[in-house]
């Protein structure tokens, strides 16, 4: 017999005839608190909207019926290739690349392993949305087109709770953190809590460039004010509005965030700081690369890519490190940082001290060449590139004065390797190495056409941002790109496939010599100085493999015992976005 609608329904269950009010939403005034969650059965619905684990319309019959999504897809049952050139085709319909990037974002939200597939199976057409340039873009404009947060805030008002807060995190075992206090967001200055962009958007390339599972990743964002005025005024801005916190305030909290990430995930955690201001990123990599296990990029990741270069570079020029004379222009973070692994990588190789390797390596900052007889006003990271030499005041003087081989811009400012300065580095070199590293392409200190063009096609070129392929005198030539998604992915999978404690400088070293072994003839033979980077994952895994055999070198892995091919380990390990079928 059936029941009727009366009998079915519990008077108790319905509120003015609708379902169950499991929140009290119905019931509440808007004066009551009412709970904004419920525990349920696993059902269908929340599983389309699970970005772990949703397929979309990828379901199978089977799985449909055993995880309750009859009637909540669409009869049609798709594959992840389908989805993908659906996905590919809405992307390249947008005109502006901040449309591309909310779109990707959009999907990373909806559906993870299409998002690393998407990016994997076209790395050189979506790596320019998901990282630099458009990041930057995305990061100045984050207030505005921020819709759910990603990653974790955490800011002045946690002081004293910071443990409680990464506890907040869902994902319990996390390998890599990239953190960042938004403070010299690329070549863009200070965007504060906005910054957050840049952690997201490196975190998708650990992924999906060196294997890192997706859960493992976590980007936090540490705002400790602003001083960008036009953000503070901003009625969008996200973040705290106050003056950035400095000195013993600033301190403290890093050191309450240190503890608590290595108390939460333990010692095997990489911690990659990103961002900071000069004044601080070197502070924080010699204070905690003792105890923890740290990395910076913009110091040792933009050292180990541009490193890579330059000994993939020697196979057109000729000769080793250490017959080549160095001018860099700009001495932060990243100027430093490659010098310092240049002048490693020569006492490596030759035997000779340090001190006298650093003696090849000039540096042009905004007063002009980095002198002895400045030594006493310089900051301390630029004293060990003072050398005797009476004063210049400008980079075309210094060029002539100093006649080098190889010129590395890591300025931020662009347009700076005039026509007089690459005309007179090709008047004295057969192959002038011009290496123009500023980002995004508006701060490059030239562009690949003018550094062709202006060495008459004689110049081995290469730049931080991607610049298309110039034509000059019917030879096409191929700019390199010195990316640091060339060396972070695969220096950091290395780190935590070994299950290493501490990162030293040999193992960026490994790292840099891993990258030029992966450059072959053919790519000389166009010019190139940097690998394909559709074979990102295979580069990745070799850069992986070499950073692991140090860390065991070393003894500083805890992964035992050691996989006897270490290559193969790395790609048995790395994430796969296909997706899995479910019981």
């Amino acid at each position: 017999m059936e029941k009727s609608a009366q009998q079915v329904i519990k008077p108790n269950s319905v509120v003015g005839g609708g379902v169950e009010d499991v929140y009290g939403e119905d019931q509440a005034t808007e004066e009551q608190l009412l709970t904004p969650w419920t525990v349920s059965v696993a059902s269908g619905y929340s599983l389309l909207r699970d970005p772990h684990y949703n397929k979309g319309l990828a379901f199978s019959e089977k799985e449909r019926d055993a995880h309750y999504l009859r009637g909540l897809l669409p009869p049609v049952v798709s594959t992840q290739e389908l989805q993908e050139k659906k996905m590919l085709a809405n992307i390249r319909q947008y005109q502006l690349p901040l449309q591309k990037y909310m779109a990707m974002m959009d999907l990373e939200e909806r559906n993870e392993k299409l998002f690393y597939k998407l990016l994997i199976d076209n790395v050189e057409e979506l790596l320019p949305v998901v990282y630099t340039p458009t990041v930057g873009e995305a990061c100045q404009k984050y207030g505005s087109i921020f819709t759910r947060p990603q990653g974790l805030y955490i800011s002045l008002k946690e002081k004293g709770k910071i443990l409680e807060v990464l506890r907040n995190w869902p994902e319990r075992s996390i390998q890599v953190i990239v953190v960042t206090d938004g403070e010299r967001i690329l070549g863009l200055g200070d965007l504060g809590c906005q910054g957050m962009g840049i952690p997201v958007g490196k975190l998708a390339l650990y992924t999906a460039l060196g294997g890192v599972r997706p859960s493992a990743c976590l980007p936090i964002t540490i705002d400790v004010g602003t001083n960008n005025e036009q953000l503070l005024k901003d009625e969008y801005y996200i973040g705290l509005r106050q003056k950035r916190a400095t000195g013993q305030e600033y301190d403290e909290l890093l050191d309450e965030f240190m503890s608590a990430v290595k108390q939460n995930y333990g010692e095997k955690v990489l911690v990659q700081f990103e961002d900071f201001a000069n004044h601080n990123a070197f502070k924080l990599l010699s204070k905690y690369s003792k105890s923890h296990l740290v990395f910076n990029d913009d110091i040792q990741g933009t050292a180990a890519v541009v490193l890579g270069g330059l000994v993939a570079s020697l196979k057109l020029t000729g000769g080793t490190l250490a017959d080549h004379t160095f001018l860099f222009l700009g001495a932060g973070e990243a100027g430093t940082g490659i010098a310092e692994l240049i002048a490693l990588e020569m006492s490596k190789q030759t035997k000779a001290p340090v001190d006298e390797t650093r003696k090849k390596i000039w540096m042009v900052d905004s007063k002009g060449l980095i002198v002895s007889s400045r030594k006493d006003s310089l900051q301390d990271f630029k004293k060990p590139w003072a050398h005797e030499h009476e004063p210049v005041h400008d980079l075309l003087s210094a060029v002539n004065a100093l006649k080098p081989t190889i010129l590395i811009g890591t300025s931020g400012q662009g347009k700076t390797f005039t026509k007089e300065v690459i005309e007179a580095m090709a008047s004295f070199n057969e192959k002038p190495v011009i290496m123009a590293l500023s980002n995004p392409t508006s701060q490059s200190e030239c562009t690949a056409e003018e550094a062709y063009t202006w060495s008459k096609g004689r110049a081995i070129f290469a730049s931080g941002s991607p610049f298309d392929p110039v034509e000059y005198n019917g030879k096409v030539h191929v700019p390199g790109q010195g990316n640091n998604a060339y060396i972070f992915p695969g220096l950091g999978f290395g780190l935590v496939m070994s299950g290493a404690i501490r990162a030293f400088n040999d193992m960026l070293l490994a790292a840099a010599e891993a990258l030029a072994a992966q450059v072959t003839q053919q790519d000389c033979e166009k010019g190139l100085i940097y690998p394909p980077f559709s074979n990102i994952r295979k580069i990745s895994a070799h850069i992986a493999a070499k950073v692991a055999a140090k860390a065991y070198e070393l003894g500083l892995a805890t992964r035992l015992p050691r996989p006897d091919d270490l290559v193969k380990y790395a790609e048995s390990c790395m994430y796969s976005p296909v997706y899995r079928s479910y019981r």
